[in-house]
């Protein structure tokens, strides 16, 4: 089953555009967690248990997890390991942004789709298509290219002229149009960013569009849904991570993050 396939599956079956980030902080985790053998794991799994029938898919930032070396790439495998086999139907987005030439980026590849078997990749555009062809040649497996990203100085490059158009612009017509040969690429757009988001739209068609920003980046539901809806109703993967995960701090982690993805859920779905 394609990444694309699988995620048109279980938005349809959860009736859900949400992603929940499991970037699991270990320095944020609840005490009681943090004293466990495995705490992100213990946190993810409690987090995944809880939210499971409310998502679309769920979307670890790797960072989170290789700033304990060994231990927490370990907790990551785990993770992943623990929905493969109790929500098989659920995609997982590892949010890395690689990109590399050569034999580097094959060990991206291999760390990803062999090691950690996720589903999607964020990817950086940044080296050009040379350096992302091994993930768009995998049909498969999502490649989610940054295009215009949520934070506040994105700006800064993301909005330079090329020939009379920003840059995030050339870069969704790339992919849209010339990257995209084997039918699996998305963009990352911020929620931050409606009127782009919109652009985006335009020149994407009906690609997948992951969106973070909402929750604690402030983005605006129903301008993102307006904005960024496809011509079957979807198309997009909101993600929301420390609102969702980070709900509380205390015992009720876990029933509060179920709390605020329901609530989150529901009102995307308004203005579906």
């Amino acid at each position: 089953m394609t990444f694309q396939s699988k995620l048109n599956a279980i938005i349809k079956k959860n009736n859900s555009l949400v992603c929940v980030g499991l970037d699991s902080d270990i320095t944020k985790l609840p005490l009681n967690v943090s004293a466990q053998d495995n705490p992100q794991f213990t946190f993810n799994k409690a987090i995944i248990d809880a939210t499971h029938d409310l998502v679309c898919c769920y979307k670890p930032n790797a960072a989170f997890y290789e700033a304990r070396g060994n231990k927490g790439l370990q907790e990551l495998k785990m993770t992943c390991n623990y929905l493969h086999g109790i929500y098989p139907d659920i995609p997982i987005i590892l949010d890395a942004k690689r990109a590399d030439i050569g034999s580097t980026n094959n060990g991206y590849v291999r760390f990803a789709y062999k090691y950690l078997n996720v589903d999607a990749m964020t990817l950086n555009p940044y080296l050009g298509k040379e350096a992302i062809k091994p993930f768009l040649e995998i049909p498969d497996k999502g490649a989610i290219i940054l295009c215009k990203t949520s934070n506040e100085g994105s700006g800064e490059i993301q909005n330079l002229s090329v020939n009379g158009k920003k840059l995030y612009e050339v870069v969704a017509d790339k992919v849209a149009h010339e990257w995209n040969t084997s039918g699996n690429c998305g963009l990352v757009v911020g929620a931050t960013y409606p009127k782009e988001l919109q652009t985006v739209r335009k020149i994407a068609g009906d690609m997948i569009l992951l969106v973070p920003g909402v929750g604690a980046q402030g983005g605006d539901v129903e301008k993102i849904i307006k904005a960024g809806l496809n011509s079957q109703n979807a198309g997009l993967i909101i993600n929301a991570s420390r609102s969702i995960i980070f709900a509380s701090s205390e015992d009720d982690f876990a029933e509060k993050a179920k709390t605020a993805t329901k609530k989150l859920r529901d009102e995307i779905n308004t203005y579906r």
